[in-house]
């Protein structure tokens, strides 16, 4: 399987590549094998608390580009920290290894380089860019490098300083520890040591992902583990032995590189269970699998962000996590105040509490978008191992790529299409792949279902970020400037979206009202050029019918508490009744009178829309409806 299939750091082996400057350091050095990349970095050089003694010196700025001249074997996609001196003190800003020539390192810095220069040291830590991983993710907004930002806000103000790091998990918190696996158990990475209460599910503490990584049949004992009580994430909960008789401890916090996938599961299955969005467009006509992957793609203010949040609402998923990459911080600061406000239908609890933030706005490092889509997916991973199904919204993977588009041009390399780097397809790809339907390996079930909103300028779907995704990608919802101009929410265009994944309704009834809709639009372009009278009436009632599911069923009234939320059986009651509509045969002998037939049967339509289905005036508007038609078909 290639990097790519395995979604790895790419791995570039060293030359004997020389520099113009003047080397302080010997020759050229080797960067450290693939095997030795696919675990958080354990090197030689390593001091015992982790920190590295590889080092190396400035040799040029260009923006956030850094190039470092080394002396010690250093690791693709390594961190690193930059140290300055400033007037407040010395600094250290983070980085990450993204380029190895020789004995010469490119490094992109996720904070502000200013007063950054040629000969100022670099410090390599020996660890890939990692996230921690344990109870307490939820609730909480963090930025693209995982620090909590109310934390940071409280100390340092309204404006984030550069070079203060916070750690991610509050270490103050007790959780209550209930043991899962008993002693003398044999274990794997991954599975099941004990639980605690998290939101309204319980968090499984797990065999550290890292232990025995590229060891496929790696096994520890486990020899200690707490009894029932209250312990901090640090406090070791458990302690396993593996094969050689090496100890481990085990404790609620771990840590895994962002940019390589967790695999520990026994089958990958392909996504076939439709996630109900409770959006009747996206459900009946452009359905998503819980596994699956989609993307929203449409110009400035057609409802990305709306679109977003209804389905974050109301999707049948256990956790949410939003990836606010790149977007202007008003949206952000909504869609923070709001969340915690707002209900959550499936717990009658505020909706933050089973959801996480990363938020990297357009205002923040532009390095740090790229690494705050792969702190958010790992994060989603890491829920989907507890069995659950876990929605990953990334807004939005167009600023994303402008932020790969900037560093590929400060590394000069061949640019592809609109200069964004030639290897944009993989990219996306790669992050697209690492979705899915998984059984574990105690037979229960976990999903991650990724959503990308794009944002092609000036609402071209021709553009390559558009284009790239849509290549690996199972539904496209694409959003109109016209419908949202007209204020048909949402304002996903029926006839340009498709999707991959089985419908809630009956498919046999959805191609025939696809068909009405691709009619109506013919019928409709023939009319802007021959005008109403010019038109066939056979033709007009056409044009009337798909007006009259638009209107009627693709529309929703998302501050309606009915409308605004449909479920699957509900929306299988409704379309067939629709299908039914459609189906008649109307005989009219004016226009006007068909007109009138169809705003009138639209307006009853919308009414039942807005009617619980548990109550008797239900059915009783199923009725008329059913009489109106056949009144008018002549039934």
């Amino acid at each position: 399987m290639s990097s790519i299939e395995r979604n790895e750091p790419r791995t570039e082996r060293a030359t004997t590549h020389e520099s113009p400057e003047q080397s302080e350091f010997g020759g050229g050095v080797d960067v450290l094998p693939e095997a030795e990349q696919s675990v958080p970095a354990r090197r030689g050089g390593a001091s015992q608390d982790g920190a590295s003694t590889a080092e190396g010196r400035v040799v040029g700025v260009n923006g956030n580009l850094v190039t470092v001249e080394f002396e010690k074997p250093v690791t693709q996609n390594e961190v690193a920290y930059a140290g300055l001196e400033t007037p407040e003190g010395k600094l250290e800003l983070k980085a990450e290894v993204i380029r190895v020539r020789g004995r010469y390192a490119d490094l992109q810095v996720f904070e502000d380089t200013v007063g950054l220069a040629a000969g100022d040291r670099v410090r390599f830590t020996g660890e890939l860019l990692s996230v921690e991983l344990g109870p307490g993710l939820l609730t909480r907004v963090y930025d693209g490098l995982q620090n909590p930002l109310e934390d940071m806000a409280e100390e340092l103000g309204f404006f984030l300083g550069r070079g203060h790091y916070f750690k991610a998990l509050d270490r103050s918190t007790r959780w209550d520890f209930t043991p899962k696996a008993e002693v003398g158990a044999w274990l794997r990475p991954g599975d099941t040591v004990g639980t605690v209460p998290e939101s309204v599910f319980e968090h499984r503490i797990m065999v550290p992902f890292s232990f025995g990584v590229g060891e496929e049949r790696s096994r520890y004992r486990l020899v200690e583990i707490k009894p029932n009580g209250s312990y901090t994430v640090d406090e070791v909960v458990a302690v396993v032995e593996d094969e050689h008789g090496e100890r481990l401890d085990v404790t609620m916090v771990q840590t895994w590189p962002v940019k390589i996938p967790i695999r520990d599961y026994a089958e990958r299955l392909k996504p076939s269970e439709p996630m109900v969005t409770k959006v009747r467009i996206i459900d009946s006509f452009f359905p998503v699998a819980l596994g699956g992957t989609y993307c929203v793609p449409g110009p400035f203010g057609a409802g990305k962000t709306v679109i977003q949040q209804i389905t974050s609402r109301h999707a049948a998923v256990d956790v949410v996590v939003l990836a606010a990459c790149g977007e202007r911080a008003g949206e952000v600061v909504e869609t923070i105040r709001t969340f915690p406000e707002l209900e959550d239908p499936r717990t009658g609890r505020s909706l933050m509490e089973r959801t996480c933030i990363i938020c990297n706005t357009s205002s923040m490092p532009v390095a740090a978008r790229e690494a705050s889509v792969y702190t958010a997916v790992t994060i989603a991973e890491y829920y989907r191992q507890m069995g659950l199904n876990v929605l990953l919204l990334a807004d939005s993977t167009s600023r994303w790529a402008q932020a790969l588009r900037e560093m590929s041009g400060r590394l000069e390399e061949i640019p592809g299409e609109e200069a964004f780097p030639a290897y944009l397809e993989s990219v996306i790809a790669s992050f697209y792949e690492r979705g899915g339907m998984l059984r574990l390996r105690d037979g229960s079930f976990g999903s991650v279902t990724i959503g990308g909103t794009v944002s092609p300028a000036g609402g071209n779907f021709e553009e390559p970020v558009t284009q790239s995704t849509l290549k690996v990608v199972g539904a496209f919802h694409g959003l109109s400037r016209e419908r949202s101009d007209a204020r048909r929410y949402p304002a996903i265009e029926p006839l340009e979206s498709w999707s991959k994944y089985r419908s809630v309704v009956d498919e046999e009834q959805l191609r025939a009202a696809r068909r009405v809709l691709e009619k109506g639009r013919e019928v409709s372009q023939m009319m802007k050029v021959l005008g109403e009278e010019g038109t066939p009436i056979e033709d007009f009632i056409v044009y009337l019918k798909s007006e009259f599911l638009d209107a009627a069923y693709l529309q929703q009234d998302a501050f309606d508490k009915v409308d605004g939320a449909t479920d699957a059986e509900r929306q299988r009651r409704m379309f067939s009744c629709m299908a039914r509509l459609l189906e008649y045969d109307y005989t009219f002998e004016a226009k006007d009178a068909a007109r009138r037939f169809f705003q009138r049967l639209t307006q009853m339509y919308r009414d039942w829309n807005r009617i619980p289905m548990h109550d008797a005036e239900f059915l009783d508007m199923e009725k008329r409806l059913k009489e109106q038609a056949e009144e008018a078909a002549h039934v």
